[in-house]
């Protein structure tokens, strides 16, 4: 699976964090209206897969999204877009 065009030109030894690069990835989707609210978004090992990161980088990017008001984490349920 490919990087998502959002990311893929990301220098990952430069200064840009790749978790903020993702969650700005995430946050356009919901923008341009791909995610809606009430929308699930991808769990974190399709989300790594998808992004080609790992885990804990997808899940400090959900923890971004969750902190600037644009997703919800339900447990046992998965995080939805606001």
């Amino acid at each position: 699976m490919s990087e998502p065009e959002d990311i893929q030109n990301l220098d990952r030894r430069g200064p840009e964090l790749v978790y903020a690069a993702v969650a700005d990835a995430v946050a356009g989707q919901i923008a341009r209206g791909e995610l809606r609210p009430g929308d699930r978004i991808p769990g974190e090992l399709e989300m790594a897969a998808t992004y080609g990161v790992a885990r804990m980088t997808v899940a400090r990017a959900v923890r971004e999204l969750r902190e600037r008001g644009l997703v919800q984490t339900v447990r046992g349920k998965g995080t939805f877009v606001l």
